[in-house]
């Protein structure tokens, strides 16, 4: 249930053309038109404003744009009714682009939408992002740039390209539960092995190797900190066992483990405190 929004910065050009905005201007424009779908249109208005753009411009625009997220509401032929509106705006060269693009997709979920912007001054042609509909900004998003590569060389060699926002997908995969059940029900690692001061650093590091060669799957907690931030740590990222090196257990040359869902906690000699952990 995603959408690719599809626009063409030559769509852009000519839409600014038509509100009236000096091309001096254009690049400052698309910044803030860039942040339509997170500040809304008044604020937009008001930042263009700040940028130089007259406010009939920037009224024409917002309604340029107001008018064509009402179109995105309906549920057919909307790319059709699209492309009609910017019959008298945009040329028929680029929008005849638009209908190869649709071609090639096939049953792809494209969306044009003209208020697309994405800042970045590079692009020269297609522009795409990738939208869910409960989730603010994109999951990915890219386009054409014909000057970029020249910018670093001496050749213009014609380029496309896209990103996608990893940490923004797993997101939404977690939340709609699109992980498959041995993923969703596993756990980062099977043990943290604590790190409680500097002095014992370097045990806690030696522990951690000691319980990995065993064939445990070990999260070394990165710096010296309080025990109960560790264990609360631990266990918001469902790591369900954790060994604790006090200044007791190092004189002793053992470990104590504690199972953080049961709250049960034992001390044993370091050499067996692999068989003394679940996994």
């Amino acid at each position: 249930d995603f959408t690719i929004r599809l626009n063409h910065r030559q769509v852009l050009t000519d839409i600014l053309d038509t509100a009236g905005v000096p091309e001096e201007l254009h690049s400052a424009a698309l910044i803030s038109i860039d942040k339509l779908d997170k500040i809304g249109s008044a604020e937009v208005a008001l930042e263009l404003t700040s940028r130089g753009v007259s406010d009939a411009a920037s009224t024409m625009l917002m309604d340029i744009f107001a008018n064509t997220q009402e179109i995105l509401k309906q549920e057919k032929d909307v790319n059709r009714t699209i492309v009609g509106n910017l019959l008298n705006i945009v040329s028929n060269e680029t929008l005849t682009q638009f209908g190869q693009i649709l071609q090639f997709a096939g049953t792809a979920p494209i969306v044009i939408d003209p208020s697309l912007a994405r800042g970045l001054s590079y692009y020269t042609g297609a522009i795409m992002e990738i939208n869910v509909d409960d989730l603010a900004g994109s999951l990915g998003g890219g386009g054409r740039y014909d000057g970029l590569i020249g910018m670093f060389g001496k050749e213009q060699i014609p380029a496309c390209g896209f990103s996608l926002g990893l940490e923004r997908i797993l997101v939404v995969m977690e939340e709609r539960g699109m992980f498959p059940p041995q993923i969703a029900e596993s756990t980062p690692a099977d043990v943290l092995v604590l790190n409680l001061n500097e002095e014992s650093a370097a045990e806690s590091l030696k522990l951690a190797f000691e319980l990995r060669t065993s064939g445990l799957r070990v999260t070394l907690y990165p710096e010296a900190d309080k025990l109960g931030k560790q264990l609360k740590y631990a266990d918001s990222i469902n790591i369900p066992f954790a060994c604790i090196l006090g200044e007791t257990e190092l004189a002793e040359g053992n470990v104590t483990i504690k199972n953080l869902k049961t709250g049960e906690q034992k001390t044993v000699s370091r050499s067996e405190a692999n068989r003394n952990i679940d996994h």
